[in-house]
């Protein structure tokens, strides 16, 4: 009796060590929330691209980690991204005002509704689409970013 009664608390003791383990090995995951200001009509929705490397960004739909829309209710918009890794990101959004789910430019290109990126950097005929590396901010922990919608091509 006395042997099945140790070969138990061994039994349990290395379940215990074999979860503790996995749990000292577990990913560390954080939240990104994106504030999106400036907002000057309040119809259709703000969507967001979250990018965790610069292919595909800022326009590509396929190339995302996380995306989603918000209704847009007054002149700011928050969302809210949980269980990213830390590291490198960068966010495009898009006020689609007609419910489209994508950025209506004209024959030249040149957006004709709101959009903004990420460290809200300069988007002219000149600069052309901002570079990830411009565009991205590191993420440890818990991050906010804040991002200016942009109606037209900076001067």
């Amino acid at each position: 009796m006395l042997s099945i009664s140790r070969l138990r608390y061994f039994l349990l003791a290395a379940v215990l060590s074999l979860v503790s383990l996995k749990t000292a090995n577990a990913e560390t995951t954080t939240k990104l929330t994106v504030v999106v200001n400036g907002i000057r009509q309040q119809k259709g929705a703000i969507c967001f691209r979250v990018y965790a490397s610069e292919k595909g960004f800022p326009m590509s739909d396929t190339s995302e980690i996380q995306s989603g829309c918000t209704r847009v209710t007054g002149k700011t918009v928050t969302k809210s991204f949980s269980g990213l890794k830390p590291g490198k990101y960068a966010v495009a959004i898009v006020h689609d005002e007609n419910g489209n789910r994508k950025l209506d430019t004209d024959f030249f290109g040149i957006p004709k509704e709101g959009f903004g990126i990420s460290n809200n950097p300069i988007v002219s005929i000149q600069t052309g689409t901002p570079a990830f590396s411009k565009s991205s901010f590191t993420v440890t922990k818990s991050t906010s970013v804040n991002i200016s919608v942009k109606y037209s091509l900076d001067p």
